[in-house]
């Protein structure tokens, strides 16, 4: 049994784990805020505070994991801005953030390649920095995941330098075309966003233009170490290599000097740079390799980034301010928490306390799930390269075969050179006794310059295939270390392929070592021949010597007494010159002083129009401010106008808006009249400079007319006194606007216009809005959550209430109404039942969810404190509450009007429109205090979106009963006139079958109780009115289509089976009429 003095440690140890727990949400949370306002896509630069906070939290985590955890979910494949905004942070998290964000930033590398060829195939221009920009990354990636020892913000020494390139002139040669690669990248980008800033509108005083050149400073910063690293690396590679060899780093570097030097001078003249940082000065042409002198020349180019003294502005999207980092060791939490009370130490806080290591576990958990999809594609990508190496290696195995050919017939060559020099020596032994005239020595000395210049070109030739197998041997190193950087989880077929490269590079360097072994030989050889061509030479040049001294003893004698001649005829013709000139000054200064009077008068004539010319402009300045304050005192009656037009526009009564926003616009309305007011004020002392009127003006007719707008919205949903009282507060600040604008376009009553009468309306809209403010002391505070739960549970009751009205109004319609009718009335009582249905699917997931904020938000406190405690989001949940239940009985009072055919369809569909708004205010107040990531926040959404499906479904039906009642209606009407025209035809049918019968029309009509036209002519004539006078709406059958009263006789009579023919159209007329009569 532990003894009481081992509780409090377990408590302390508790305690701390949860207050870490907090500390890493509170990161969290911190690091996706930042991220967030970092990277948008918002045309503004990336703001330096929270690309701070990202580089302290990589710093803090000792990594980048969180970072590209929520990097991973941005839609960068949906904005070119976003993921533009996203490369510069990435960047500054590489150079700035903690070393090991390095690693975690290659295992993405893939993701930086995917972005930048996406972007790169569209014509966006943001997408074409965007996929430099990646590419540029993915090289830096690369550079110094290779060279480990160089950071990532380049800033190391030269040591390091030296110690990274190493001894051997390979390494020193392939890493400075590795060097050249990267500044190539970066050039690339800078020239390309230089060129866009050009062509587009944007400079770089505007966001615009800002959001394109804030990553070129980390771009100057990486471009003046890597200019320093190709400097000291190509002064050692000519220190070690002929000039030749290097030719071709030569001409890169020149290229890359300009390109570099050009980018400084442009940024350097640009606003935006000069405050945030100073960019060197390149030196005017480049550094002279050729002279290792001119290494102490180099000074290194320093980037100098000014601290800013004054602190960063609180931005309003900051919903809170930084947390400083804990640095309290347990020893002070311990102390802390030995004050408390020993019942609390020794059990432990209460139930109702916040415990997240559940949340924890969760956390853990996804995390687990993202490292294991991680994996995977680890995994897939391993396997992809290994295909792609095994490729590869078998294109450089034939490079290999090709070289070792070449090889083969570079030693052939060597070898018959070989031979030819020792026919050389042994000539040279020869003849050497017998060379004794001029002419010999000078054709062996040709002969021997051409043997040397044909070593030298196989020289050349050699030297370029070796400088070709080195590149591809660094081509086959970087991708073996890339491959073995990005593939960890395979470390078997990497070590497989390992051997196979380390093989090769083996074979490699033999073939290597060898070359340069014949290289040396050759190097000897040709200097034992340079020394005898220089033997050979100086006896030349020593014979030649004296010949050329006397000659130029000569040519000296000669020109000393030209010259001597020239001195005496120039001396001269400069005297009789100096007399000339003399007698030309005297004149010319003649000229001059009447010159000088004549100009002095001229230049007294143009400074008098010159005044008389300012004066014209002041006058001309007065008026052109004038006009300019007609102008815009015109515009702003036009959007007074405009806005008192507004308050009678029909369309603006269904605008509402809320006391709030009435007040903030009336308190910036009187901001704008004291501007107005001390604007005029100027004007009047100073009529030169309308500027301020101007503005001021412009403000104020804008939110005056805002005010009167809103003002009118607002009382569309006040009370009948206070609406009155608003409108006429807003016609009445309308109408003293325009007087003071009036006054403002004359002259003569400028001086005189005064904005106090305005100032006391906006006043009086201020203190009508304050009125109409909700009072909170209405409803007491710890009244709200029982009216919250009561409005709840009153919507659930109503909504039950409106289905079993539809019900029984359904049982209803199945009673009194059949046909289509009854199809119709159905159909819309089936859609309004389930719309009720997803309605209580709604309200029922809007509880759960207020349930799970209570229980989450609350803490220690009651539910009533809670709700006491968030009192406007409180009565937000009952207005959409009574909205939802009102909008239900609407509905069912609109549904039983349709069915009864006492209300309009245009109701029920309006009636549905309600119900999804109030619907919609019932998500978006519950939705206010949710988690982004609860299930039940997801599980409303849904329901909102199904109340919405329904909704539409209930117009739907609507509509699509009223047309099949139209169209059923039409197709009746047609009917019917399809059946007056047959039974006049089934008429006058039978009269024509009764006279072929022999049957006496008069003794038909006078069987069946008809008279005959011709023997009672007055009973027709009578008759004919009543038949005119019958109603249209009732049919009756022609006298001719009546049935004959006669009891039926069967067809089989003499007449029937005399006449089949007349039978047969008898039966197919009346089998005709019972169709038409079933129709």
């Amino acid at each position: 049994m532990n003894s009481i003095r081992q509780v409090p440690t377990r408590v302390k140890t508790r305690r701390v784990e949860t207050n870490l727990g907090a500390e890493r949400e509170q990161f969290d949370k911190q690091q996706l805020s930042s991220i967030s306002k970092a990277i948008n896509s918002t045309e503004t630069p990336v703001k330096e505070k929270h690309a701070r906070r990202i580089i302290l939290g990589t710093h803090r985590e000792k990594g980048a994991f969180t970072f590209w955890s929520y990097a991973l979910g941005l839609p960068l494949a949906s904005s070119s801005i976003l993921s533009w905004k996203f490369c510069h942070v990435l960047h500054k998290v590489l150079r700035d953030g903690h070393h090991n964000s390095l690693q975690d930033c290659m295992r993405h590398h893939s993701s930086l390649i995917e972005i930048g060829s996406l972007w790169g195939n569209l014509h966006d221009k943001y997408g074409q920095l965007v996929a430099l920009y990646s590419k540029l990354l993915c090289t830096k990636l690369e550079f110094h995941v290779k060279h480990s020892e160089i950071r990532p913000n380049l800033e190391v020494s030269d040591e390091v330098l030296e110690r990274t390139a190493g001894s051997d002139i390979n390494n020193v040669f392939q890493l400075t075309i590795e060097v050249f690669d990267y500044m190539d990248a970066e050039l690339r980008l800078a020239e390309t966003v230089l060129r866009q800033l050009n062509t587009s509108i944007a400079i770089s005083t505007l966001t615009a233009g800002q959001c394109r050149l804030s990553p070129l400073i980390q771009v100057v910063q990486d471009c003046s170490h890597l200019y320093h690293f190709t400097v000291k690396l190509l002064f050692k590679l000519h220190a070690c290599l002929p000039a030749d060899t290097l030719q071709g780093h030569r001409d890169r570097f020149h290229d890359q000097f300009h390109s570099l030097k050009t980018f400084f001078n442009k940024a350097r003249d640009m606003l935006y740079f000069k405050r945030l940082i100073q960019i060197p000065k390149l030196p005017d042409s480049p550094p002279n390799f050729l002279h290792a002198a001119s290494l102490a020349k180099h000074v290194k180019p320093v980037v100098v980034i000014p601290n800013e003294d004054e602190p960063e502005p609180q931005d309003d999207d900051d919903d809170e301010p930084e947390p400083l980092i804990e640095v309290s060791d347990v020893s002070t939490t311990s102390s802390a928490q030995s004050q408390f009370d020993i019942f609390d130490q020794t059990f432990g806080p209460p139930n109702g306390g916040f415990d997240d290591r559940d949340q924890q576990i969760e956390s853990l958990k996804r995390e687990v799930e993202m490292l294991r999809a991680e994996l995977e594609r680890v995994k897939a990508e391993a396997q992809r390269y290994i295909t792609q190496l095994k490729s590869q290696i078998n294109s450089l195995e034939g490079e290999l075969e090709e070289q070792r050919a070449q090889k083969q017939r570079a030693l052939v060559e060597n070898e018959q050179l070989r031979m030819e020099l020792e026919a050389t020596r042994r000539r040279n032994a020869e003849h050497e006794s017998v060379q004794a005239t001029f002419g010999e020595a000078e054709k062996r000395a040709q002969s021997t310059e051409q043997r040397y210049n044909k070593l030298k070109e196989k020289h050349t030739e050699l030297v370029a295939s070796h400088a070709e197998l080195l590149r591809k041997s660094a081509d086959t190193e970087r991708i073996l270390t890339a491959t073995h950087q990005t593939h960890e989880q395979v470390e078997r077929t990497k070590m497989q392929m390992s051997f196979e490269v380390e093989r090769i590079k083996q074979e490699a360097d033999m073939r290597l070592d060898e070359q340069k072994f014949e290289m040396e030989k050759l190097r000897r050889e040709l200097a034992e021949k340079m020394a005898e061509m220089t033997h050979i030479k100086s006896t030349l040049q020593n014979n030649e010597k004296v010949g050329v001294e006397l000659n130029s003893s000569m040519t000296s004698l000669q020109a000393e007494k030209e010259r001597l001649m020239r001195s005496v005829s120039e001396k001269e013709a400069e005297l009789s010159s100096l007399r000339q000139s003399a007698q030309a000054q005297q004149s010319s200064l003649q000229v001059e002083r009447e010159k000088s009077s004549r100009d002095l008068g001229h230049l007294q004539s143009k400074l008098q129009e010159k005044a008389s010319c300012e004066e014209q402009l002041k006058q001309k300045l007065l008026e052109e401010q004038f006009a300019l304050l007609q102008g815009t005192v015109s515009e702003a009656e036009n959007i007074i106008q405009d806005a008192v037009a507004k308050l009678d526009d029909p369309l603006h009564i269904r605008c509402t808006s809320s006391p709030d926003y009435l007040i903030s616009r009336a308190e910036a309305t009187l901001g704008s009249i004291d501007k107005v007011k001390k604007g005029h004020s100027d004007f009047v002392k100073d009529m030169a400079d309308a500027g301020g009127l101007v503005r001021a003006l412009t403000q104020f007719s804008h939110l005056a007319a805002d005010t009167i707008i809103n003002g009118s919205a607002t009382a569309h949903t006040a009370p009948v006194d206070h609406a009155d009282r608003l409108t006429e507060s807003c016609r009445g600040c309308a109408t003293q606007s325009l007087t003071f604008l009036k006054e403002l376009k004359a002259k003569a009553s400028i001086q005189r216009a005064d904005p106090a009468a305005i100032r006391l309306l906006v006043q009086q809209i201020l203190n009508l809005g304050l009125e109409l403010r909700p009072k909170g002391s209405d409803i007491r505070q710890d009244e709200l959550g029982d009216m919250v739960d009561n409005e709840m549970a009153a919507t659930s009751a109503a909504i039950e209430e409106a289905v079993r009205r539809i019900d029984e109004m359904m049982n209803q319609a199945r009673k009194d109404t059949s046909g289509v009718k009854l199809e119709v009335n159905e159909r819309i009582l089936f859609s309004c039942t389930d719309l009720m249905k997803a309605i209580r699917m709604l309200v029922l997931a809007s509880t759960d969810l207020q349930k799970e904020i209570v229980e989450g938000g609350r803490g220690a406190a009651t539910i009533k404190e809670f709700y006491a405690r968030n009192s406007r989001w409180t009565e937000g949940l009952i207005s959409a509450s009574k909205a939802v239940g009102w909008g239900a009985t609407q509905m069912v009072e609109s549904a039983d009007k349709v069915v009864l055919h006492t209300g309009k369809y245009e109701e029920l569909i309006v009636c549905s429109h309600e119900i999804a708004a109030s619907t919609a205010q019932l998500v978006a107040a519950s939705k206010v205090k949710a988690d982004r990531s609860s299930k039940r926040l997801t599980v409303l959404q849904q329901a909102s979106r199904t109340v919405n499906e329904m909704a539409a479904n209930v117009v739907a039906s609507t509509r699509t009963g009223q047309e099949n009642l139209e169209e059923k209606g039409v197709k009746v009407l047609e009917l019917e006139s399809q059946l007056e025209n047959e039974r006049l035809r089934l008429g006058e049918l039978r009269k024509k079958h009764y006279g072929i019968a022999g049957v006496a029309v008069p003794q038909l009509a006078e069987d069946n109780g008809i008279c005959s036209a011709s023997s009672s002519p007055s009973h027709a004539g009578s008759a004919s009115p009543k038949l005119s006078q019958a109603k249209p709406s009732v049919m009756r059958k022609p006298a001719l289509a009546q049935k004959p009263n006669f009891p039926p006789k069967s067809m089989s009579g003499p007449l029937f089976t005399k006449y089949p023919t007349i039978v047969g159209c008898l039966k197919m007329n009346c089998l005709k009429m019972n169709c038409l009569k079933m129709i």
